[in-house]
């Protein structure tokens, strides 16, 4: 592994997996603190509506796809706050919609014969400077909104009722950590693909709630482990020849088994 170091293709799949490691441990704790795990599935399949848009009309995918996410997003944020009861409905016609706006549009693409593959189970090897930029940037926000806002984001995860009796935005920051996952969602695309996102998003997050106590702990913890996971899963992928998605996501499992069993055998 260490001769393929000097390809910059490695360079950039290490990269790209440190960075979105770090936006998927911030954003997978407050998703799984929120209890948006279900939206979060269902805006990442609404995003191959985007992909497969992008494709057609000749736009950068990241791009096709982070707007198409968004809106998704918008929407069923709306809709929560408005109609929490029928959420579930909502989410499942967003899902579906937006999976067959992708695929009429990727078989509407003249000449192009895409890797359907890539997208549903990552392929972070393929991973540009571009994307690399993108991804950095959304970091950044990431890091800035949840330093600047961690406060109140804190009181509207944990108690949205005491938060909009404080003066907290509550509508404003359900709707915002919706759209920040909605983005984290389109960048973890590279590395596990649409089937697989919501595993990396959730699984080092439950490992680091059992072993910290507040919001930020449980954050940096996840994100550590994202990164191992991540890691890990790379040199398997490229070791064995396999795909970097689910050797990633599958390093995560068998992670969290080893810790449930741990866990297990201590309490007894």
């Amino acid at each position: 592994m260490l001769e393929a170091l000097s390809y910059s293709f490695i360079q950039n799949a290490l990269i790209a997996g440190v960075l979105i490691s770090i936006c998927a441990g911030i954003i997978g704790s407050l998703i799984v603190v929120n209890r948006m795990v279900f939206l979060a599935g269902g805006i990442a399949h609404t995003s191959y509506g985007g992909i497969g848009m992008a494709i057609y009309f000749g736009f950068p995918i990241f791009f096709g796809a982070s707007m198409f996410a968004v809106g998704a997003a918008l929407i069923l944020a709306s809709i929560s706050l408005k109609q929490k009861n029928r959420i579930d409905t909502f989410i499942g016609l967003i899902w579906a919609v937006g999976m067959a706006i992708g695929v009429l549009f990727i078989d509407l693409t003249p000449g192009y014969n895409v890797d359907l593959m890539s997208y549903l189970f990552g392929s972070i090897l393929a991973v540009s400077r571009d994307d690399l930029l993108f991804i950095s940037i959304l970091l950044l926000i990431i890091l800035f909104i949840t330093i600047f806002w961690y406060r109140d984001i804190l009181a509207v995860s944990y108690d949205s009722e005491y938060a909009s009796l404080r003066g907290v935005h509550v509508k404003f920051f359900y709707t915002l950590i919706l759209v920040l996952s909605a983005l984290t969602v389109v960048v973890s695309i590279k590395i596990v693909g649409l089937i697989l996102v919501i595993a990396l998003l959730t699984i080092p997050v439950y490992i680091a709630e059992k072993l910290s106590s507040t919001l930020g702990g449980m954050m940096s913890i996840s994100a550590l482990l994202s990164a191992c996971f991540t890691l890990v899963g790379l040199y398997l992928s490229y070791t064995y020849d396999l795909t970097s998605g689910a050797s990633i996501i599958l390093v995560a499992a068998l992670s969290l088994l080893l810790f449930l069993a741990i866990n297990f055998l201590r309490h007894r």
